[in-house]
């Protein structure tokens, strides 16, 4: 298993940014968890596998429809520990 940490940068707060990524880390049985920071961007940790969370990132390069990313800031982590995937408050 691989474990990201990703900031999302953009105007991603206010459109639906946590609920469709949760969505789509569901539809790839990916977990971890999604959440806006105080910055305006949003925080995303996810474990899988490597060819899934590569789909999952891309995704992450432009999201639902009413998001605009200006960009993604990704790194590898230490393996995380999560049962399902969940949006953070």
């Amino acid at each position: 298993m691989n474990s990201f940490d990703i900031k999302v940068v953009g105007r991603v707060q206010g459109v639906g940014f946590r609920y469709y990524t949760k969505r789509k880390a569901d539809d790839l049985g990916l977990v971890g968890t999604v959440k806006n920071v105080q910055d305006g961007s949003v925080h995303i940790t996810v474990v899988g596998e490597a060819p899934i969370l590569l789909e999952f990132i891309t995704w992450c390069h432009t999201g639902p429809a009413t998001a605009l990313v200006e960009s993604l800031i990704y790194e590898a982590i230490p393996p995380q520990d999560y049962e399902g995937f969940e949006i953070l408050r």
